[in-house]
């Protein structure tokens, strides 16, 4: 800690600042037992999650580390990017990151799998893939072909990569994780070389770009939708899986752009799936598709009596803790506000106490 200004710079700034959370959330996961017959999970920001079993399986799927925005720079999107591509504009995408760092990436430990849905980078990060590949070294490297592509061009050793498509499989400790079909029809659109992807060489194929997943563990299934729009094809995955939880990418879609799912599209998904519990995620990481979750529970509130389906929505909170069935009929996250000792010893209040 500086004592002095002349021990500040910008570099200690940052080292005692970021992340902002520090380890607090590490430790958390660390010390947590999960009951028997439940699951619990995280939500690290983005569609990030951290998933732990009553077995002490611990699953990482999307976390990401990086940032958005931090200059206006020359005010346009780069050629080729997804944004422009979708909708014909040029001007700068102004996604600043609007969430903190809630865990520590380098102080990650237990980890026996890390997921990644597809490509794009608020997704698939450099710097987590770095830290579990130091710290954990069991642990699996799990995603579709472009993924793993990635993970390899990074160093990830290639004894730890797993290349899954729909329909596949993997066995992680307690934890069987399945590959679904994705819907992201952004991902269609990005790529690292917009001249090759202009020029129609780059793979089409959503099998090889993206996935969703299912996370089944001995206390509830999970089901992730990452970056899908919504599909009806959602109705087949309800039909084909048991889903007690499902996360949806939710978001406010700037004028000519159809990336995330909306409020009424998030009901429809949690219906098609047949859940019990869905929670939208993701609306909170860009600024420029910021949107409010209680929208969700208000709909849901006018919809829930005629719902073929009956689930409840959940408004998490980046860096909360979500267990399932425990927390299945909560509307809402609250962090703990602490002070439930209070009185237990002589306070200093300095007036009196009936007041």
């Amino acid at each position: 800690m500086a004592k002095t200004i002349n021990d500040v710079s910008r570099e200690s700034w940052i080292l005692s600042t970021f992340p902002e959370w520090g380890t607090y959330l590490n430790e958390e996961i660390a010390d947590t037992k999960v009951k028997e017959g439940s699951f619990s999970m995280w939500w690290l920001g983005c569609t990030g999650i951290w998933l732990k079993t009553h077995e002490d399986t611990n699953i990482l799927c999307d976390l990401w580390c990086g940032t958005g925005k931090q200059s206006h720079g020359s005010g346009k999107m780069r050629k080729g990017h997804q944004m422009m591509r979708m909708s014909g504009c040029q001007n700068l995408q102004p996604n600043l990151r609007n969430q903190p760092f809630v865990i520590d990436p380098f102080a990650i430990k237990g980890v026996d799998a890390l997921c990644v849905s597809h490509v794009h980078s608020d997704h698939l990060d450099i710097n987590t893939a770095a830290a579990v590949n130091e710290n954990c070294p069991d642990a699996k490297f799990i995603g579709p072909k472009q993924v793993v592509e990635t993970w390899k061009k990074w160093g990830v050793p290639e004894e730890k990569l797993i290349v899954v498509k729909p329909g596949d499989e993997v066995k992680v400790g307690s934890v069987t994780i399945k590959a679904m079909e994705a819907f992201d029809r952004t991902a269609l659109v990005t790529a690292d070389d917009p001249e090759e992807k202009l020029a129609g060489k780059m793979p089409q194929d959503m099998d090889q770009i993206a996935v969703n997943y299912i996370f089944e563990t001995s206390g509830g299934n999970l089901y992730h939708a990452a970056d899908s729009h919504y599909s009806n094809a959602f109705a087949k995955h309800g039909n084909e899986n048991k889903i007690d939880v499902a996360l949806g990418a939710y978001g406010e879609n700037p004028r000519g752009i159809t990336d995330k799912v909306t409020s009424i599209d998030i009901l429809r998904m949690a219906e098609s799936l047949k859940t019990n519990v869905v929670i939208p995620v993701h609306y909170d990481i860009w600024t420029n598709f910021y949107a409010d979750p209680k929208e969700i529970t208000e709909l849901w509130k006018l919809r829930k009596d005629r719902l073929q389906y009956k689930f409840k929505p959940f408004v998490w909170q980046v860096g909360g803790k979500f267990t399932y069935p425990e927390d299945k009929d909560r509307l809402e996250f609250m962090f703990d506000r602490g002070f439930d000792d209070v009185f237990s010893t002589d306070n200093d209040i300095p007036f009196p106490s009936f007041l």
